[in-house]
């Protein structure tokens, strides 16, 4: 039986968890899009067509590829499961006690393929063909969203990381994205796959509200022998990486936690949009955020249980004696200023590293694959067109699950 254990960023990777865009992108609309997170509206089946390339891509690299709608469909069928994400997801608190109780109950006749799909890709009143005694939908106009749509699930990456021997179901920062992390929590508890297997959940599978600690997979780069790389940007808090530490050390995963405090925009939304981890000892790097005088802090656990901060020279430093390498490679993103920017903004640093020195990444930022491949970084390339729109690359639209340790 294989583990599930992801032990590096660069180690071989075994199996990954992936969402196909569906049903969610066709309820993005260009009055819609930006609360729902998007930049723009993105053409369904030609994303759909180009994520599927991006899986095949995967499975070519002896990856097995787990998709997300078929984890939920399959968790759907164990009733305690349903009833949990029913009463999670269409909550008392959410609708009102009086329309949750009807919308559960239209919702619990769905067959569970059916259920997925809504719960994944959103609802409008208009497709309700329930009546309920309750105010709220009749203070709502048709095309209104009873269930909003998902959009970011594309985006498997932030909702959950496996790091070492276990799993940080994260509380996301945006309400847009918040539902996501229930559709995990039932997944790893009652998915046959995942249930009753030897893993840990770190962080983030109670019934609260986590207040400021907001983390999201993005940010957090496993690189291996132990370490554990963490960007505090406009989506992960330092609350979140503070806790995250304490029960990374309590359990024993990991004996170091780099934090590095990074700008608070989009186009730096998560670390892995400016930095990712390509071979041993290489990086690809955005130059004009990642400088080298970003603070940096090393977290490593005390005896007594507290834990030990404290300031890094810099981050390249700190990453180079955590992987006890003379000095890192750094690729940066290719071309002059404006292409460098361009292809930032497309995600030319956000590759998925599948074995040492081959990753996946979008063909259209040629200037940057081209430096990879000179560099002797093996360059898989996917069609990026409509899925780029959503901001986000391979690593983003990759969840790994299990991954060999460098």
């Amino acid at each position: 039986m294989s583990k599930l254990y992801v032990g590096s960023e660069v180690g071989q990777l075994r199996r990954v968890l992936l969402n196909r865009p569906e049903r969610a992108l066709t309820h993005l609309t260009p009055s819609n899009c930006h609360e729902l997170l998007f930049d723009d509206v993105l053409a369904v089946e030609a994303a759909g067509e180009e994520h599927d390339v991006f899986a095949n891509t995967l499975r070519h690299q002896d990856v097995e590829v787990l998709l997300l709608h078929d984890l939920l469909v399959e968790t759907l069928a164990v009733p305690e499961a349903k009833q949990w994400l029913l009463e999670t997801q269409i909550s008392d608190f959410r609708y009102g006690p009086l329309f949750a109780h009807d919308f559960r109950h239209y919702l619990a006749e769905m067959d569970n393929e059916h259920l997925a799909t809504i719960l994944l890709g959103g609802l409008a009143y208009s497709e309700l063909p329930i009546k309920s005694a309750s105010i709220l939908p009749k203070m709502h106009r048709p095309l209104d969203f009873a269930i909003e749509p998902l959009p970011n699930h594309l985006f498997t990456r932030d909702t959950s990381c496996w790091v070492y021997g276990g799993v940080s179901l994260n509380p996301m920062m945006k309400p847009a994205r918040q539902r996501e992390t229930n559709h995990l929590r039932a997944i790893y508890r009652w998915h046959p796959t995942f249930a009753g297997q030897d893993f840990i959940k770190y962080f983030g599978d109670e019934d609260l509200h986590y207040d400021n600690a907001n983390i999201e997979g993005g940010d957090v780069l496993v690189i291996g022998k132990g370490a554990v790389l963490v960007g505090m940007s406009e989506r992960t808090t330092v609350q979140g990486v503070e806790n995250l530490a304490a029960q990374l050390f309590k359990h024993g995963q990991a004996k170091q936690v780099i934090a590095i405090d990074l700008p608070k925009h989009r186009s730096c939304m998560h670390l892995d949009t400016v930095m990712t981890h390509m071979d041993i000892d290489t990086f690809s790097v955005y130059p004009e955020i990642m400088r080298k005088d970003l603070d940096t802090w090393s977290l490593t656990p005390e005896t007594n249980g507290e834990i030990h901060v404290e300031q890094a020279e810099s981050y390249i430093s700190a990453i180079e004696s955590a992987l006890d390498l003379d000095a890192l490679k750094i690729i940066t993103t290719g071309g002059d200023s404006y292409e460098a920017e361009r292809e930032q903004w497309n995600d030319a640093n956000n590759v998925l590293t599948v074995k040492p020195g081959v990753v996946i990444g979008y063909e259209r930022n040629v200037y940057t694959n081209e430096k990879y491949d000179k560099a002797g970084i093996e360059v898989l390339t996917i069609p990026g067109n409509e899925l780029g729109r959503g901001r986000g690359g391979a690593r983003c639209m990759s969840c790994p699950i299990e991954r060999d340790d460098i």
